[in-house]
């Protein structure tokens, strides 16, 4: 009797365990923004999107950073043939872009105060939150000429090499303070869909 008993109490705390795991993968939201999430420094990135110097070949002048969509990297261009590649996470499905833009500004620890398309479409969001290690721009933004977007650190960086976000372009922490003491205000961005032929 008392292992029927042992046996009922397991099944339902696998049932429970179960049900919970299926309702926080349904209120998960599409975006995968979560304020207030203070970022793991320690997570580890897979050997695809861990920043490294590689054959790039391209006709942009050195200094330019290309972000190429469609392979979740973002190059910054070092002449001679190379680039530092920097693994991203980039727009998902409908909010992908492409164009010629320049930084226009760079902030350390930003704000972020969400555009109001985004609030109507993700109502649950802050309309504002001071900068620091819970705040999902990260570490470093770099402003995309006169857009709502950015290129910017984040609190998810299991995010890296995925397609979530409303259009920004954003590198783990240390990744993205890389980029931005490297380039200044000014600098060319190239966005593309596929790389370039």
């Amino acid at each position: 009797m008392t292992n029927f008993r042992h046996l009922t109490w397991m099944l339902i705390a696998a049932f429970g365990l179960v049900f919970s795991t299926t309702q926080s993968h349904a209120q998960k939201r599409p975006d995968a923004d979560e304020p207030g999430l203070v970022a793991d420094d320690g997570y580890e990135l897979e050997p695809e999107w861990k920043k490294q110097v590689v054959y790039f070949r391209t006709t942009e002048a050195p200094g330019t950073i290309i972000v190429v969509t469609a392979e979740r990297h973002l190059y910054l261009v070092q002449g001679n043939g190379r680039a530092i590649r920097y693994g991203i996470g980039v727009g998902r499905d409908g909010f992908q872009w492409q164009g010629l833009v320049n930084i226009t500004r760079k902030a350390e620890w930003p704000d972020w105060t969400p555009p109001p398309e985004m609030i109507a479409r993700q109502p649950y969001l802050p309309r504002f939150m001071a900068g620091g290690p819970g705040n999902p721009l990260g570490a470093r933004a770099m402003y995309l000429g006169t857009t709502v977007y950015r290129i910017h650190g984040t609190n998810r960086p299991d995010t890296i090499g995925t397609a979530v976000s409303s259009g920004c372009f954003r590198l783990v922490n240390a990744d993205v303070a890389d980029l931005y003491d490297r380039v200044p205000v000014g600098t060319k961005v190239v966005i593309r869909q596929k790389p370039e032929l």
